[in-house]
């Protein structure tokens, strides 16, 4: 197996990251229920009304930055001309193909502000004005970055729609599911499990040679600023310029009041201290913000900010609790953000990490005045450590390490932030190795297929795009017994969790689409949506979720951070180029 890429990913704040096989059988099953039909008859509807109402572009920058970019997709529209899907379909005999039908409109689930550097999911962070350098003349735009301009487009577009109100998430109720963390180290890098009653439900790999850079804070120089993409690409000393869109330069300026124009804000060769949310990825640099903050295990400061605010994961009572605490021990001329993991925390827990938090940006200050454009002023620490700060707490009842050497770094960490949770931490001694001692090896190998099997029989096919990932719900070998709808409601609710789950093994982000079978009930596929709503809960990376569309699909996105667990463990084929298919060289003939 090829050698793993880097992939790293931020948790709690949206940190952000399976499978039962069957044998391979017909991929769609009789709706008659009895035995295996000579003809297998296909439970979906797949045949489109031309009427209906193409489905809307799901807008939301599922890659925004640290809770900096809280645009929300604009909600699809159900198209009123001619027949209803319903009536279409009681005008025809029942049988399998048919119309397809779904509740119109688009109703957002209540989402976490989060970040994507390292930062638990909070509330929303104040905008800070840059520093400025005066006589620098704008430059015009390099070949290159005008490539990484044209590449990072869509990103743009996403970003630059209106913004709808925010909603809060529902605390997330405390889950009696045996949660268990695996940390694996070798000499090439090191991999992390989390487990839930046994299954992968998130993994984390990286490698010594190659780490990620999100969260790293930079003093950059402006290369030049483009008006018509209100972006401008930022030198930081890596090998491809980041780039910075206007909303996030971070200007001052009262709450509705219009962004300023970036060109009038930001000039070639200007100094700006900057910081990473998203590593680069294919043909797109690094994304960067100018809201810098820093992370420790209970607390984000935001220098320069006024605000205040505490994770909207946690009940009404603790947030009250934690917000008293951080009104008392708030700096002066610094914001605050309380994380998740501050749950249960106490005053001299919170006292502390803020201290800490203060002398790193103190340094990073220092650092700041002596230096010269582009430099790097602060790396967040190594994932292990980042990994055991973001999603080391209270649920997870053992984290096993297989390193001694990890194991005590990981171990002083934790007496100095949280020593109630020392006990919890151990160091593995088994015969094999702990991945194989878990199946973890396994589950990974199952988790790059595109087929990933359910519980009854049906199966799941993911299928990658270069604007979206697709996922098809099919019911395989699954017949059901009393009814076609039952068999198909059934199967898609089993669908429902396992789509959440691989959305956190592998790390999907983006926009995604998910043809679920068509259910003539109305309440049928309101349950679904519940269901799939709350298996999404327990997701600590930002999803919005719309309703079932008028062509039976359901449209979501989800925050993305960094490259997939198939994009770590696999290369693009060399002689197709990753497209599937070898083209004939006798096209003339």
């Amino acid at each position: 197996m090829n050698e793993p890429r880097p992939r790293e990913k931020a948790a709690d704040l949206d940190l952000k990251r399976e499978v039962h096989q069957e044998p391979v059988l017909p991929d769609r099953a009789s709706p008659g229920g009895q035995g295996t039909p000579a003809k297998q008859v296909d439970a979906k509807r797949p045949a489109r009304e031309a009427t209906q109402q193409q489905v809307a572009d799901v807008q939301s920058d599922a890659s925004s930055t640290d809770g900096s970019a809280r645009e929300k997709p604009v909600a699809p529209k159900q198209s009123g001309d001619g027949p209803s899907p319903a009536r279409r379909r009681r005008n025809r005999s029942r049988k399998p193909a048919g119309a397809r039908q779904g509740a119109g409109g688009a109703n957002s689930s209540p989402t976490d502000v989060g970040s994507s550097n390292g930062k638990a999911s909070e509330e929303a962070k104040p905008a800070r004005a840059p520093e400025k350098a005066a006589g620098a003349a704008p430059a015009e735009a390099t070949k290159s970055n005008a490539g990484d301009a044209e590449a990072n487009q869509d990103d743009r577009k996403r970003s630059s729609r209106s913004r709808r109100p925010r909603t809060r998430r529902s605390p997330r109720p405390r889950s009696d599911t045996d949660r268990v963390m695996l940390v694996h180290a070798d000499v090439k890098g090191t991999q992390i499990a989390v487990l839930e009653e046994n299954t992968v439900v998130e993994h984390y790999v990286t490698r010594h040679d190659d780490r990620s850079i999100v969260g790293n804070i930079y003093l950059g120089k402006v290369q030049n600023v483009l008006p018509g993409m209100e972006a401008s690409f930022v030198d930081i000393g890596e090998s491809r310029n980041g780039v910075l869109y206007a909303g996030e330069v971070g200007i001052a300026g009262d709450e509705g009041d219009e962004v300023p124009r970036i060109e009038t804000v930001l000039k070639a060769g200007q100094p700006i201290l900057v910081q990473v949310t998203k590593d680069p990825m294919r043909a797109k640099g690094a994304r960067l913000t100018a809201l810098v903050s820093v992370a420790g295990r209970h607390l984000v400061l935001v220098p320069g900010a006024g605000s205040l605010g505490v994770s909207r994961r946690l009940g009404d009572a603790e947030r009250s609790r934690l917000r008293d605490l951080a009104q008392v021990l708030k700096p002066q001329g610094h914001g605050l953000i309380v994380r998740t993991a501050a749950e249960g925390a106490s005053k001299s827990d919170l006292e502390k990490d803020l201290e800490r938090l203060v002398q790193t940006w103190n340094e990073i200050d220092s650092k700041r005045k002596g230096a010269k454009a582009p430099a790097l002023l602060y790396s967040e620490p190594e994932l292990e450590l980042r990994v055991i700060r973001d999603l080391f707490n209270r649920d997870v009842s053992r984290c096993i390490v297989d390193d001694p050497n990890l194991e005590s770094m990981l171990r002083d960490y934790i007496r100095a932030t949280t020593p109630d949770l020392d006990h919890r931490l151990e160091l593995f001694s088994g015969d094999l190795p702990i991945f194989e001692e878990f199946r973890i090896t396994e589950q990974i190998r199952k988790s790059l297929d595109r087929r990933v099997w359910l519980p009854s029989g049906g199966h799941l096919v993911i299928e990658r795009t270069e604007a979206m990932t697709v996922i098809d719900v099919n019911t395989g070998k699954f017949v059901g017994k009393s009814s076609l709808e039952e068999t198909v409601f059934r199967n898609n609710k089993e669908a429902a969790v396992e789509v959440a789950r691989q959305l956190r093994l592998r790390d999907i982000g983006g926009i995604i689409v998910i043809d679920f079978i068509d259910m003539e009930d109305a309440g049928n596929r309101d349950e679904l949506l519940k269901t799939f709503r709350r298996a999404l809960d327990q997701d600590r990376t930002r999803t919005q979720v719309f309703d079932i569309s008028p062509l039976g699909l359901v449209q979501m996105t989800r925050k993305n951070v960094s490259a997939g667990i198939v994009e770590s463990f696999s290369d693009p084929c060399p002689t197709c180029e990753g497209r599937g298919i070898l083209i004939h060289e006798d096209i003339d003939n």
